[in-house]
């Protein structure tokens, strides 16, 4: 009996060639990282050449003078989903803004005993990132037989640095030493942040008027004075996120009382084939300088083919988000209309993956700010309904506004979005609340 036997079988396969991968790759890129491809593959493929037009920079600075709040620049700011990869020239170094060198640095400046500036000095190092002292390391200390006056003194030498509370082993302890610094503070303040912040915490009043002999009022009054500390006096201390630097892709501008959305390609250098090196490969006898010029060639025009099919796509993408989010660019309201990347795919005849390459990672600049493109992608509650985005800004502005002492139910909610044209579930209201950082109606309540 034969093992071997035939088979038709119809499959369909999608072959990643190296054009279309370039493709991708460039329609990902942010403007950004384009500039740094072209620098590098310019660098790479001598049939390139890259020319830095007057003609762009020109038409930006006319650009610029219709829309004078423009800056195509690079400038700052903490987008964390990107890193640095060297730290900014003429940046402090961050190992000296820490809270242990700060600390160290005041104590250089005591004149203290050897013993004991060595030991608050030690301290200091084991201060975590919020100023707290833990009572493990003060155990620690003693299990080195380190005296306990020595360990005393050391550390109200430490709490008595700045910042006020630093050195403190609880949160209450932490607020009394911010006290302690403080002129004419009740003993009411003292009471109650001794002993009853986690009653204060959650609004029961009840218990420490009764405890202390106080009126709700006066638990207000000291509530609010209580409120002004810091939990946390070192995170001031702790470093921020590192600076990204940022060049917008897309311009929302008004020109001639229109608005339009424009590429970011000012900066950008021209990029063309070498005249040069085309001559050479028509001209050039030695079969292994043709091969390898046709090689740079064919590299060359499937960039070029790339660049343009990003600038198209981009721009294509932007026009849509335009159009869509038309009232939001020229300043009639801040909620978006819905919009999702299937819905702009099946607008522009583009696979959604498309529409997904072309947005990612790349920042739309207009009149209200620069905003990552996927911002303007939100989503409808309901299928005819508003983005989520305008609920959510909706439910802000009910909830600055609404009464302490009788604070708004997730059903009053939904009943006052209904009036305004949204409808949404009560479980909807929730959900976005508890996304937005607020508690429940109970746990917001102030209590009398």
């Amino acid at each position: 009996m034969s093992l071997v036997s035939l088979k038709t079988e119809l499959r369909q396969e999608l072959k990643l060639t190296p054009q279309l991968l370039q493709s991708m790759e460039v329609l990902q890129m942010n403007a950004q990282e384009l500039l740094e491809y072209l620098n590098r593959v310019t660098e790479e493929n001598p049939v390139l050449e890259q020319e830095d037009s007057a003609d762009l920079r020109h038409s930006y600075e006319e650009l610029r003078q219709k829309a004078s709040w423009l800056d195509g620049g690079v400038y700052g700011a903490t987008f964390t989903h990107e890193e640095g990869a060297y730290p900014e020239r003429g940046a402090v170094d961050r190992e000296t803004e820490s809270l242990s060198a700060f600390l160290c640095d005041q104590l250089d400046r005591k004149r203290l005993p050897k013993p004991l500036l060595a030991l608050s000095k030690y301290m200091a190092e084991l201060v975590d990132e919020d100023g707290y002292l833990a009572a493990e390391d003060l155990e620690g200390l003693e299990e080195l037989k380190i005296p306990q006056a020595l360990i005393s003194q050391a550390l109200e030498t430490l709490q008595s640095l700045d910042p006020p509370g630093v050195g403190a082993g609880s949160l209450s302890e932490c607020l009394l030493l911010q006290l302690a610094r403080q002129e004419h503070v009740s003993p009411a303040v003292m009471d109650i942040t001794a002993r009853f912040l986690p009653e204060l915490g959650k609004k029961h009043y009840g218990p420490i008027c009764r405890e202390l002999g106080l009126t709700v009022e006066e638990v207000q009054a000291a509530e609010k004075v209580i409120a002004s500390l810091d939990p946390h006096p070192g995170r001031a201390f702790q470093p921020a996120e590192p600076t990204v630097y940022v060049r917008p892709d897309v311009f929302i501008v008004e020109l001639d009382g229109e608005l339009k959305a424009v590429l970011n390609e000012y900066y950008l250098p021209r990029i063309s084939v070498s005249d040069y090196y085309t001559r050479l490969l028509r001209e050039s006898d030695e079969k292994e300088t043709r091969e390898y010029l046709r090689q740079k060639m064919q590299q060359a025009k499937w960039l070029l083919n790339s660049l343009e099919r990003r600038g198209g796509t981009l721009h294509r993408c932007a026009e849509a988000i335009l159009e869509t989010q038309r009232p939001f660019f020229s300043g009639q309201t801040t909620a978006l209309a819905p919009m999702s990347l299937s819905t702009l795919a099946d607008t522009l005849e583009l696979h959604p993956s498309t529409i997904s390459r072309a947005v990612r990672g790349k920042y739309l600049q207009c009149r209200q700010g620069t905003y990552p493109l996927q911002y303007f992608f939100s989503r409808a509650v309901t299928q005819q309904g508003p983005s989520r985005q305008a609920v959510k800004q909706k439910l802000l502005t009910l909830l600055s506004g609404e009464d302490p002492c009788h604070p708004l139910s997730d059903q009053r909610l939904c009943r006052l979005l209904a009036e305004d044209g949204m409808e949404v579930a009560r479980r909807t209201v929730a959900k976005y609340r508890i996304e937005l950082g607020v508690g429940s109606s109970t746990a917001r309540k102030r209590r009398t």
